[in-house]
């Protein structure tokens, strides 16, 4: 069991934020983006090490649904229909305290594959 939980977890009214606030009075202000390419799932980490995949373009993803996932976790729907990444309050923690960090990785990783935070226009 974690010593940390939220108090409250607020979406903004353009839904591409989610405002995290912790029982120790810690805020974070996560992206939908962030939490989309950095979702929990295995369709994003993969189903074991060096499987993780690099999901571009979703620079303007948005928070449709949050749902309850017992007492430790949450589950995000984002508009581009991904539903399956259960964020836990630990891992909520961790992308509030180096989300900065892990999403410099991610964008390097697009960088080294040519891809953009920004969907294709046409097909390549």
């Amino acid at each position: 069991m974690s010593d940390v939980w939220p108090t409250e977890l607020r979406v903004s009214k353009d839904r591409h934020r989610l405002t995290v606030t912790f029982n120790d009075g810690a805020s974070f202000e996560l992206s939908a983006e962030m939490l989309r390419v950095l979702s929990p799932s295995a369709e994003v980490q993969g189903h074991g090490p060096g499987q993780g995949v690099t999901v571009p373009g979703k620079r303007n993803v948005a928070i449709l649904t949050m749902t309850a996932t017992g007492n430790y976790a949450v589950r995000i729907g984002f508009d581009d229909m991904h539903d399956t990444g259960i964020f836990t309050w630990n891992y909520l923690r961790e992308l509030g305290e180096k989300g900065d960090e892990l999403f410099a990785v991610y964008e390097a990783a697009l960088a080294e594959k040519g891809m953009t935070r920004d969907k294709a226009e046409r097909p390549r």
